[in-house]
């Protein structure tokens, strides 16, 4: 979102703050924003933070507002006085979802695609045909493209007998994709480590990157058309369409598959509600 600020509003001063800002340039920042020499400010939860304090704040935007809590986004508007709020989400929770039905809100709906975003095939897909989905990879991979496979655990568990991003990387890595680059992106990583591995792979240095859910929000990278989404079963129905959106964002087909190994018919019923919309 910065780097895109900063190409569109060239005549204003936009600035990025989040946790790993150094010191001495946060104290910079946050010194230039209370005294009004910084337009526009981009950045984390650590905007939230007491010492971030705003000349004049007239304009708010959250971004994937599902993953904020409600106390943070009221700490947020009382940095201004009486301050525009403009939410945003692909999958508005029910607390926002009631605001508006009572009129508290007003709705923007972004109905349409932008122009030339390719169709996104999504198919469930059974242990039994776990081979042909790895030939669509594989088929995908040989035309220059690449891929996503998410994993719901970093590492093994005693308790859940589901597999893992750390061992799933390690066995695809020596096995199916073998002479293919695979990348490995957690939420136990360095900070450093997690950039570089996603800068890899923006850079197509990595050709399938085996990941948790770290990538739900905040990846683009239009190259990537094919997402593989281990026990499917076990994500809700916004994760999945989050998770959804990280491919179909170039302008070739994609195709997202989501492994299932077994499950309730509740579970299926999400999935299959995957299979037949696009719409959050």
């Amino acid at each position: 979102h910065f780097l895109s600020a900063q190409k569109y509003l060239k005549n204003l001063s936009v600035a990025l703050l989040t946790g790993s800002t150094k010191k001495s340039e946060r104290e910079n920042i946050i010194g230039k924003l209370s005294d009004g020499k910084i337009d526009l400010l981009i950045g984390t939860h650590a905007l939230i933070e007491d010492q971030v304090l705003f000349k004049e704040l007239g304009l708010i935007i959250v971004d994937e507002q599902h993953r904020f809590g409600v106390d943070q986004r009221m700490k947020l508007r009382a940095k201004g006085n009486h301050p525009h709020v403009l939410s945003m989400t692909a999958t508005p929770i029910p607390r926002t979802l009631a605001l508006t039905v009572f009129g508290d809100l007003d709705i923007t709906s972004i109905r349409e695609l932008p122009k030339g975003r390719p169709e996104i095939t999504t198919k469930i897909v059974r242990d039994s045909a776990r081979d042909t989905a790895y030939e669509l990879v594989i088929q995908q991979m040989k035309l220059g493209r690449q891929a996503y496979i998410i994993y719901p655990l970093v590492a093994e568990s005693e308790k859940m007998d589901l597999a893992n991003a750390v061992q799933g990387a390690e066995e695809l890595a020596n096995g199916v994709f073998k002479g293919f680059r695979v990348g490995l992106l957690h939420g136990r990583m360095k900070p450093q480590e997690k950039s570089d591995t996603m800068s890899a792979f923006k850079s197509g240095a990595i050709q399938v990157l085996v990941s948790t859910t770290v990538v739900e929000v905040g990846v683009d990278v239009p190259n990537a058309t094919v997402l593989m989404i281990e026990h499917a079963e076990r994500f809700g129905l916004s994760q999945l369409h989050q998770l959804r959106g990280r491919i179909g964002r170039g302008t070739e087909k994609s195709f997202c598959l989501l492994m299932s190994a077994g499950g309730s018919e509740l579970s299926y019923e999400r999935m299959r509600a995957m299979e037949d919309t696009r719409d959050g």
